[in-house]
């Protein structure tokens, strides 16, 4: 469970901003003989992403790979904006804040290596995985307890909806009995 002062920083977050490979993926990139992109995907993660959607958040995927799997997936999910091919993800995570009118500092940002340290600079909250890179490690407010790709995502969307005071309520309503 996350401390008091990390469920504080995270009671203040509008948008949750991810990478993709290392934190909704698990970090392989797995090819076909016919050249064909394989990636899995944590369903917990995406119904942690629908939650906190829910809970008036913006979810925003930035990724420095393009990948016509990383776009079914969120477009099935309803993210409210993917950034693919992004190199920079500070100056994607600044565009992204500019098209909701958010700060960075409004933005939980999780990531996982070095191309995401420029967005870990100005995020208002830093997260990774346990094997995430050490520097980004040494950077984050948080380490999660799963792994990317296992449900670290959902880790995460859970804390913000605790923090919120809606993790309860919005549980009730799958666990009450139908009427």
């Amino acid at each position: 469970m996350a401390s008091y002062v990390l469920l504080e920083q995270a009671r203040h977050v509008e948008a949750l901003v991810l990478d993709v490979d290392g934190i909704l993926s698990d970090g392989f990139v797995t090819l076909t003989n016919s050249g064909d992109e394989i990636k899995s995907f944590d369903i917990r993660d995406g119904l942690g992403m629908k939650l906190v959607q829910q809970a008036g958040v913006k979810v925003i995927i930035i990724t420095g790979r393009k990948s016509n799997i990383v776009e079914q997936r969120m477009s099935a999910l309803g993210v409210d904006l993917v950034f693919q091919g992004r190199e920079d993800k500070g100056v994607a995570l600044k565009e992204a804040c500019a098209q909701f009118n958010l700060k960075p500092e409004d933005c939980l940002y999780m990531g996982d290596d070095w191309p995401d340290l420029s967005a870990f600079a100005i995020a208002g909250m830093k997260v990774t995985v346990p094997n995430g890179h050490v520097e980004v490690r040494r950077r984050a407010d948080l380490v999660t307890q799963a792994m990317g790709g296992r449900g670290a995502v959902r880790e995460i969307c859970d804390m913000i909806l605790m923090s919120k005071g809606v993790y309860t309520q919005l549980l009730e309503k799958y666990a009450s009995a139908p009427q």
